[in-house]
């Protein structure tokens, strides 16, 4: 499988990157007790943290707020995703416990101040595309139950149709708890050096295989590494190392 990031990304947004980390033989299941305290904990303090700090402070979301306009988004009307979650934290309308992964996912956006999402990688076709949403042709069902239309929002897209987004992700490539393999891509602020983002990658990756098991790799795509190709042995065998 090979993953790339389009030209026209680059063009508008010259210092883009995003983590690409790819988890295997990994577990998921009810997060442990230790997982969601720090999850709930985590957004108990940030509530504090926010009551002194506007929203357009946050350097994560002032850099989102600039990529959507280069993009050609409204910000205001499509929000990226983790400046949801912060606004959902604002209102101590807090994140309830889901899985050993979303709740990672969930507590990773919140602490790095960046959108992430998480995905099932035998529910992908092909290759995939980091691209921008064309017109009224690209969108699909969101978890939060409503059709999204993906005009000038990022997106990733496979073979058969887009399926994410720092916007909201699609209900065709969700995690469950029959999932092994997953794609988990961190969407990085721009102004972050690569070896700055390798590190959180290496971080993310290391704590998510900490709970769950697995295999993790992370790599980092930016314009001078715009794609990679995710490594098999010639048997189909991961050649990546256990964390374990």
């Amino acid at each position: 499988m090979k993953i790339h990031i389009e030209p026209l990304i680059i063009e508008a947004v010259p210092d883009f990157k995003v983590a690409i980390i790819h988890y295997n033989r990994t577990t998921v299941s009810d997060s442990p007790q230790m997982l969601k305290g720090r999850l709930q904990l985590f957004q108990e303090q940030l509530f504090f943290e926010l009551e002194e700090r506007d929203l357009s402070d946050i350097q994560g979301i002032q850099e989102w707020r600039t990529i959507w306009k280069a993009l050609g988004s409204d910000p205001t009307r499509y929000r990226p995703s983790v400046e949801a979650l912060y606004r959902r934290v604002r209102k101590q309308n807090y994140m309830k416990s889901h899985s050993s992964a979303i709740d990672l996912n969930t507590l990773f956006s919140l602490q790095y101040g960046v959108p992430s999402g998480m995905y099932d990688l035998k529910k992908l076709v092909g290759d995939l595309t980091i691209t921008k949403g064309q017109e009224e042709e690209d969108g699909y069902d969101g978890l939060n139950g409503r059709f999204i239309s993906l005009h000038n929002i990022l997106i990733l897209k496979d073979g058969y149709s887009p399926f994410g987004s720092p916007y909201v992700d699609s209900v065709r490539t969700a995690i469950t708890e029959e999932t092994s393999e997953i794609l988990h891509v961190v969407y990085l602020r721009d102004h972050m050096s690569v070896e700055e983002a390798q590190r959180l990658a290496n971080a993310c990756g290391n704590m998510f295989t900490s709970i769950n098991g697995g295999e993790a790799a992370a790599h980092v795509l930016h314009a001078d590494s715009p794609s990679l190709e995710l490594p098999y042995s010639a048997k189909g065998e991961s050649l990546y190392r256990s964390n374990q």
